[in-house]
C-alpha cells in the first residue's frame, strides 16, 4: 500500500508486527533517545511513544531502523523508482524489459507536485514549546527536530519545481533563541539551501523557509536523497510515495498538505546565533558555532499528528538504512555520472564522509597497467562530485579480476595495501574543505584530503599475525593486528602539537631503521585493544580522528619535487587531540531508568 499520512504508516507497521508501543510516560530529555538506541541495537521494531512528557503529541522512532522494514514501507513503489533511475541512466533498458517497465509512466506522473485548496496540516496550530522536546545526548545545546524536511525556494527564481527540501539540523530551543519564536537552522557546506540563502543575501530579502515533519515516509526519505539541483525533492517524494506531493500556499509560504507538522518563518539573510552542541553521526559532538536561525511565524499540525524522530550517534544508526537505500537507487548511475568509475562506496562505519572506496578503469596505457595513471584522474573527478567532495580519505583501485567487492571493506583495504607503492601512490590535497561535522582539523569546514591509489600486481605480502619480535620505541605499547599488515599501537597521549608530532615522528624514525616485514600501516591510538577489536572500531578510530595532511607520517619519508612519499610502513596518528570534539557518552542515571523498562512488566521487556 501507499501512505497519505504518517499515521497510516504507523497503523500498517503495527498490523504487520513491525511496531511496539511504549505506554509509560517517557521523558524526551535523554530517555526517549536511549530507548531508541537500545531497540535499534537489537534490530527491533519501530517505537510509538504514546505519552511524551510535556507534550500532547505521540512520537514514533526507528521507522527505518532495519533495511527490511525500510523496504517494507516502500514495498509498492521502490522498484518502480529504481527503474525510473535505471531508465534515465540507460534508456535502452526500456526496450530490453518492456513488460517490467509498463508502470513507469504511471510512476512518473506521481512526480508532478499538486497544488490543493485544503490541507490537513492546517487543521490545528500549536507552539514550539508544545512539540516533543527531544534531547538525545547530555551535552546537546537543547532539543532538536531530528527528521525535518526543510523547504526553501530560490528568491531569484521562486516556484515549487525549483525548490529544495533537505534534512538540515533544526535546534528547537536553547542557547540564545527566543522561546516559541526562534529556532536554529544548521546546514552544512555543499547544500542547495546555501544557494537560496546566498541569493536572499544578494537581493536583501528574508528567505522564507518551511519545516515539514512527518507525512508520508517517502517525504522524509526524499529530504536525504542526494539529487541534482535540477530535480526537486518534492518530485522524488511524490514518485516514491506513489502519491503526488500535495502542497498549499499560505501567506507566501509553501506548506506540505500531508505533513503532520509544518513550521513556517523567515531567515534574516545577515543574522546568526550560536547553534549546538549536537551529538552527531560521526560519534562526536559538533560544537557551538554561529548559524542562521528561523524567526517562526506559525506552527501548524494535523488533528491526528504523530511526531517522527530518529537518533544519531556513532554509526551504525538508523540513518544507515537511508545510506543503503540511496546506494541501491544511485549505484547504477555512478558510471554514467563519472565515466570510468564503476563503483563508489562511502563507508558507514567511518562516519560516511571521512572514507570513500572506489573502483575505476585503467586504460591510459593498455600495455602497462602496473602503476596508477587514469585512476588518479578519476580520483580527482570523484573528489569534485557532489557530496563526495567532503571525503578525507579516498582509496581507489584499478578494476581487474583480482579486485574484491568494494563493500567488503576489509578485503578492499587489504587489496590496496598489497599493491601500493608508498613512495609514489599517495596524493595529498592540503588546505582543502572538510565536512562541517568533522573536527579532526582545526577549523570549521577546513582540512585536507589524501588519495591512496593502487594498480597492478601485489608488491608485498601482508603479515597475517603480529610479529613476535616487533620493536617499538619508549612510550608506545600494546600492539594489536587490526587486519593483515595493519597494526594498532597505543601511543603517548597527544597533549599538544609539539610533543604529539614529535612522538609520531619518533616512531617513524624508529621504523625507518628496523625490519618490519609484512607491516604496511601503523595506526596510533589511545586504546589499541579497543581500536583493533572489530573492523568497525578500526574504521571509526582511524578515519574520524585524523586529518591527512597533519596526521600521516611514514618510515623513510622524503619529499621529491613537492611529492611526499615513504618507504614504509605508513603511519596514521588517530589519537584524540585537544581540538577534537568530545565523543558521545550516555548519562548513567538515564541508563538506569531505562533499565527498569526492560524488566518484566515494562514495555521494553523481551525486545532488548
Amino acid at each position: 500500500m501507499t501512505y497519505a499520512s504518517m499515521r497510516e504508516c504507523v497503523v500498517d507497521l503495527e498490523k504487520n508486527g513491525h511496531l511496539i508501543r511504549i505506554r509509560e510516560e517517557v521523558d524526551p530529555y535523554l530517555e526517549m533517545a536511549e530507548i531508541h538506541r537500545r531497540i535499534y541495537a537489537a534490530q527491533g521494531p519501530a517505537i510509538l511513544f504514546e505519552r511524551v512528557k510535556g507534550s500532547p503529541f505521540p512520537a514514533v522512532s526507528n521507522l527505518f531502523g532495519t533495511l527490511d522494514r525500510s523496504r517494507f514501507i516502500f514495498r509498492h513503489t521502490f522498484s518502480r523508482v529504481a527503474r525510473l533511475v535505471e531508465a534515465k541512466v540507460d534508456p535502452k533498458s526500456l526496450l530490453r524489459h518492456p513488460l517490467k517497465n509498463l508502470m513507469l509512466p504511471w510512476a512518473a506522473t506521481k512526480a508532478l507536485p499538486r497544488k490543493v485548496k485544503e490541507a490537513p496540516v492546517m487543521e490545528c496550530t500549536t507552539t514550539l514549546s508544545m512539540l516533543p522536546q527531544i534531547t538525545c545526548w547530555p551535552d546537546d545545546g537543547g532539543p532538536f527536530i531530528l527528521l525535518p524536511q526543510v523547504y526553501s525556494e530560490d528568491p531569484k527564481k521562486p516556484g515549487i519545481l525549483g525548490s529544495n527540501m533537505g534534512m538540515y539540523r533544526i535546534q528547537l530551543a536553547g542557547n540564545d533563541y527566543r522561546p516559541d519564536t526562534e529556532m536554529g537552522l544548521h546546514y552544512q557546506i555543499k547544500r542547495d539551501i546555501g544557494r537560496h540563502h546566498t541569493h536572499a543575501i544578494e537581493k536583501g530579502v528574508p528567505l522564507r523557509v518551511s519545516v515539514f515533519i512527518g507525512g508520508p515516509p517517502a517525504h522524509t526519505f526524499a529530504a536525504v536523497m542526494p539529487l541534482p539541483a535540477a530535480i526537486p525533492e518534492v518530485a522524488f517524494a511524490g514518485a516514491l510515495a506513489g502519491r503526488r506531493f500535495h502542497y498549499k500556499k499560505e501567506g507566501g509560504h509553501t506548506l506540505s498538505a500531508d505533513a503532520d507538522f509544518c513550521i513556517v518563518g523567515t531567515v534574516d539573510p545577515s543574522a546568526v546565533k550560536p547553534e549546538g552542541p549536537f551529538g552527531d553521526h560521526l560519534g562526536y559532538y559538533s560544537l557551538t558555532h554561529p548559524f542562521p536561525f528561523l524567526t517562526v511565524e506559525k506552527v501548524y499540525h494535523r488533528k491526528d499528528a504523530i511526531w517522527p524522530f530518529t537518533v544519531v550517534g556513532r554509526p551504525p544508526a538508523e540513518d544507515s538504512s537511508f545510506g543503503a537505500l540511496i546506494h541501491e537507487l544511485t549505484g547504477p548511475a555512478v558510471p554514467d555520472s563519472i565515466p570510468g568509475v564503476s563503483a563508489i562506496h562511502a563507508v558507514d562505519a567511518a562516519g560516511v564522509h571521512p572514507l570513500l572506496l572506489a573502483l575505476g578503469t585503467e586504460t591510459y596505457l593498455p600495455y602497462g597497467k602496473q602503476k596508477p595513471r587514469e585512476i588518479l584522474t578519476l580520483a580527482n573527478a570523484i573528489l569534485g562530485f557532489g557530496q563526495c567532495s567532503l571525503a578525507k580519505y579516498l582509496f581507489i583501485a584499478a578494476e581487474d579480476e583480482s579486485c574484491p567487492d568494494i563493500h567488503d571493506e576489509r578485503a578492499f583495504l587489504i587489496h590496496i595495501l598489497e599493491r601500493m607503492d608508498f613512495t609514489r601512490d599517495l596524493h595529498f590535497q592540503t588546505q582543502s574543505t572538510m565536512d562541517t561535522l568533522d573536527y579532526s582539523a582545526e577549523g570549521l569546514n577546513e582540512g585536507s584530503k589524501v588519495i591512496f591509489a593502487a594498480a597492478g600486481d601485489k608488491k608485498r605480502t601482508l603479515a597475517a599475525t603480529l610479529p613476535s619480535d616487533i620493536s617499538l620505541p619508549d612510550g608506545f605499547k600494546n600492539p594489536h593486528l587490526a587486519l593483515p599488515g595493519v597494526v594498532m599501537v597505543s601511543a603517548p597521549p597527544f597533549s599538544d602539537h609539539t610533543t604529539g608530532e614529535a612522538s609520531a615522528q619518533a616512531l617513524a624514525d624508529h621504523l625507518t631503521h628496523i625490519d618490519a616485514p609484512g607491516i604496511a600501516l601503523v595506526v596510533l591510538s589511545d586504546d589499541a585493544a579497543f581500536a583493533a577489536k572489530t573492523m568497525a572500531n578500526f574504521l571509526w578510530t582511524t578515519f574520524t580522528r585524523s586529518n591527512p595532511s597533519h596526521d600521516i607520517y611514514g618510515a623513510g619519508a622524503t619529499t621529491c619535487h613537492k611529492h611526499w612519499g615513504c618507504t614504509g610502513p605508513l603511519i596514521i596518528d588517530a589519537r584524540r587531540k585537544p581540538h577534537h570534539a568530545p565523543p558521545l557518552i550516555e548519562d548513567p542515571e538515564v541508563s538506569r531508568r531505562v533499565d527498569a523498562l526492560c524488566q518484566q512488566g515494562g514495555s521494553l521487556y523481551g525486545f532488548v
